[in-house]
C-alpha cells in the first residue's frame, strides 16, 4: 500500500519571474500604483520576505491555541482539513460533470473538495464542463450528471492520482489512457437515472457504483506508484487564515468576479458571513438538487492557459504543461496576482507569488478554472 505523507514545500527560489497582469482589477486594496507589474526578484530578497513570512505564520499559530489533530485522523491532501484516516490511502475520484443547462440540476458536487472548470469544446459558446475531485466517494449518494472527458483532464487528474469517471470521449483520449499512469479510468459504467431527460443525461454515479465498478475492472482503490507525495497545495497551518492584503503589498479587491465563460456565465461571489466564494451559473446561484447546499469555496484559483484545437469539431487540449503563465488566487474577498508551473504529464501544478515563493493557500475546498488566454482580459473583478 502506497503511503502518503502530508506537506512538502517547494524550493522557494524555483522562479524568479516577471508577470504583467492583464485582467481588470478594480479597488485595489492597498494604494501601491505599480499596476500589477512584476519586477525581477533578488535572491537577497527572496531570502528577506521568506524570513517574514516564516515569521508572520509563526505569529498566526501561537494568536491562538494550536489545533490537535486527534489520533484517528489526519489532514487531507486535498483540503489540509481533519477527515478520518480510515481514508487516508484511499484514492479521490475526478468525476466529469455535464454543465450544459438541460442537466442541471447538479447532484453531489457540493461533496466535492477540488472542483475544475474547463471549456470543455470551442463550439456551443465554449461550452463548459466541470471536473469535481473527491475524496471521500463512499459517502456520495448520487454525483452527476456524468459526460465525457477531454485529454486535458485526463492531465488534471493525474496530479491527483485519481480515478476518472467519464462516459467516454473523442479518439484524441487514446493516447493518454494507453500510459500505465493514466490506464485507471471508468466509463460509461455507471447507473442510468430516469430523470425524463434524453439518455446523455441520465448517468450518475450512486452510491455503490464506485466498489462494485472498481472490483470488477481490478483498480486500485488505494494509492499507486504514479501518485505524488503530500498536499497537493502548500496550506496554511489548520486553524489559522492568510489575509492576502495584510501578507502583500500588492493585492485586489475581488467581491465577485466574472469569469469569459460565455455560454453559462460562470461567476462567484464572496459571502462574508461565511467567507466562501458562492457559484453561480445560468444567472442562478448553484445549488445541489440532493442538499440544497449551495457550491462554494474558500479558494478560487484562475489559471490563464493558451489551447490547442484539435479538430474541426471543436474538442482541445490547454497547454497545461509549462511555467511562467499568469494566474489569481483569491480568498476571503481579495485577488492576489501569482504564476502556475506543471513540469510534466503527472506533476503537481505548483503556484508561486512575486517573490518566487509557494503560495499559501487557506484550508477547505478549492475552485479552478482554465481561463483561454485570449479572454484573460475579460475576466473582471467587481
Amino acid at each position: 500500500m502506497f503511503n502518503k505523507t502530508h506537506g512538502k514545500k517547494a524550493l522557494a527560489a524555483l522562479l524568479s519571474m516577471t508577470m504583467i497582469l492583464s485582467v481588470a482589477a478594480c479597488g485595489k486594496t492597498d494604494g501601491n500604483t505599480n499596476d500589477g507589474a512584476q519586477s525581477e526578484v533578488s535572491y537577497e530578497k527572496l531570502e528577506a520576505n521568506d524570513a517574514a513570512t516564516e515569521s508572520t505564520t509563526a505569529e498566526a499559530v501561537s494568536a491562538d491555541e494550536a489545533y490537535v489533530l486527534p489520533d484517528d485522523m489526519y489532514y487531507s491532501e486535498l483540503t489540509g482539513e481533519p477527515i478520518s484516516k480510515d481514508i487516508q490511502d484511499q484514492r479521490p475520484i475526478a468525476a466529469m460533470v455535464d454543465n450544459e443547462i438541460t442537466a442541471l440540476p447538479h447532484y453531489g458536487t457540493a461533496q466535492a473538495d477540488v472542483v475544475y472548470e474547463l471549456m470543455n469544446s470551442t463550439k456551443n459558446d465554449r461550452i463548459t464542463r466541470l471536473m469535481c475531485v473527491v475524496k471521500d466517494w463512499n459517502n456520495v449518494e448520487q454525483l452527476g450528471s456524468i459526460r465525457s472527458t477531454r485529454p486535458t483532464n485526463i492531465l488534471l487528474a493525474s496530479e491527483w492520482n485519481a480515478i476518472l469517471c467519464h462516459d467516454g470521449g473523442p479518439y484524441h483520449n487514446d493516447a493518454y489512457f494507453a500510459k500505465d499512469w493514466a490506464k485507471d479510468h471508468l466509463s460509461g459504467v455507471f447507473s442510468r437515472v430516469n430523470n425524463g431527460k434524453k439518455r446523455e443525461f441520465t448517468e450518475y454515479i450512486l452510491s455503490g457504483d464506485m466498489n462494485s465498478q472498481i472490483e470488477k475492472y481490478n483498480i486500485s482503490a488505494t494509492y499507486n506508484e504514479f501518485a505524488n507525495e503530500g498536499s497537493h497545495f502548500n496550506f496554511v497551518p489548520y486553524g489559522t487564515e492568510i489575509n492576502l492584503d495584510e501578507k502583500y503589498d500588492r493585492s485586489y479587491t475581488a467581491n465577485k468576479v466574472s469569469l469569459p465563460f460565455k455560454h453559462n456565465g460562470s461567476t462567484l461571489t464572496y459571502n462574508a458571513e461565511t467567507g466562501m466564494y458562492e457559484y453561480s451559473e445560468y444567472g442562478e446561484p448553484h445549488e445541489d438538487e440532493d442538499s440544497g447546499e449551495v457550491l462554494a469555496f474558500k479558494n478560487v484559483i484562475l489559471q490563464k492557459c493558451t489551447f490547442t484545437q484539435l479538430d474541426e469539431n471543436g474538442y482541445l487540449i490547454y497547454n497545461c504543461i509549462g511555467s511562467g503563465e499568469n494566474a489569481w488566487y483569491l480568498t476571503n474577498g481579495v485577488a492576489k496576482d501569482i504564476t502556475w508551473v506543471k513540469s510534466s504529464e503527472t506533476a503537481v501544478t505548483k503556484f508561486y507569488d512575486e517573490n518566487g515563493e509557494e503560495l499559501q493557500i487557506n484550508t477547505g475546498k478549492t475552485y479552478i478554472a482554465l481561463i483561454p488566454d485570449d479572454t484573460w482580459d475579460k475576466v473582471i473583478f467587481e
